[in-house]
């Protein structure tokens, strides 16, 4: 992903999550180093993600397919992708969070090896106030 790129990313961004993230997160976070990777199927941008790593650790900031493109596996390869660019980096744990109303995402972190290790109250902006999420890892090289 590209400063470019961010505006496609936002407005992708804004169709898939009723609580989305800004534009301005986005060139934050490319700013910041993140890997912020997009997925593309012929000349057309269908998703992306954003990992924050250091210390051997990682964290799955964000990770989107757009509508017209989910269940059809792109979302298990961008997260196959962000767990080799975090091996290549040494990572011995990957950390995310996920809304537990997102079964779907839930099951696709629980298929990739995934566990939940804690819950992080009021984490998520939600209709009736705040939702809690769901703490889950998964750990590389044999990590704690």
């Amino acid at each position: 992903m590209l400063l470019d790129h961010v505006a496609l990313v936002g407005t992708m961004e804004r169709r898939n999550y009723e609580f989305s993230w800004s534009d301005a997160i986005f060139r934050d976070c490319l700013k910041s180093g993140y890997v912020c990777e997009l997925v593309r199927l012929d000349n057309d941008i269908i998703g992306y993600a954003v990992l924050q790593t250091g210390a051997e650790e990682a964290h799955i900031l964000n990770l989107c397919i757009d509508a017209p493109w989910q269940r059809q596996g792109f979302a298990r390869l961008l997260l196959e992708h962000l767990i080799k660019v975090a091996m290549a980096r040494r990572v011995r744990t990957v950390f995310l969070e996920v809304r537990p109303s997102n079964p779907r995402a839930v099951a696709l972190y629980q298929q990739s090896g995934f566990n939940e290790i804690g819950i992080r109250k009021n984490y998520y902006e939600a209709r009736n106030g705040r939702e809690d999420a769901m703490v889950m890892a998964r750990s590389l090289f044999g990590g704690a």
